[in-house]
């Protein structure tokens, strides 16, 4: 029960991480690579898109 809990977690977190991928304003190739990065490394990924992801001008400023 605690492997579904976690797994349901890290689920919800990859999803809200390529919803944030996809509207931002970052090139389409880096969009489709994080995606893909994501979508296969699910905590790598949404651990790597935390400290290095794209994010909006307004958080570079």
């Amino acid at each position: 029960m605690e492997y579904g809990l976690f797994g349901l977690l890290i689920l919800i977190a990859d999803i809200y991480a390529i919803y944030q991928v996809l509207t931002s304003s970052a090139s389409t190739a880096a969009k489709v690579i994080w995606t893909l990065v994501i979508f296969f490394l699910p905590v790598l990924g949404f651990i790597a898109w935390l400290v290095a992801g794209p994010r909006g001008a307004a958080v570079r400023a």
